[in-house]
C-alpha cells in the first residue's frame, strides 16, 4: 500500500487515473456550468439540511440518554 501511495504521489495521479491537468480541466467545466440557485432551491436545501441535522442530534441524545440510565448516574 505504501508503494502504491508513493507512485501516486511522484506522479502526480489519483486512483482514478485522472492528474492535475486533468482535473483542473474538470474542475473548471463544472464551475462554468454552475449557477446561483434561486430563493426557493436555497430554502429547500436549508430545510434537508436542518432536518438532517436535528435527526443526528436527536439520535445523540437518545443515546446519551440510554447509556446514563444503563449506568444508573
Amino acid at each position: 500500500m505504501r508503494d502504491k501511495a508513493k507512485h501516486i504521489w511522484w506522479t502526480g495521479r489519483n486512483f482514478s487515473g485522472m492528474g492535475l491537468r486533468e482535473f483542473l480541466k474538470s474542475a473548471s467545466a463544472t464551475i462554468k456550468l454552475a449557477r446561483k440557485p434561486t430563493r426557493e432551491e436555497f430554502k429547500q436545501a436549508m430545510k434537508i439540511v436542518a432536518i438532517g441535522v436535528s435527526a443526528i442530534g436527536l439520535i445523540t441524545f437518545v443515546i446519551k440518554f440510554l447509556a446514563l440510565a444503563i449506568q444508573g448516574a
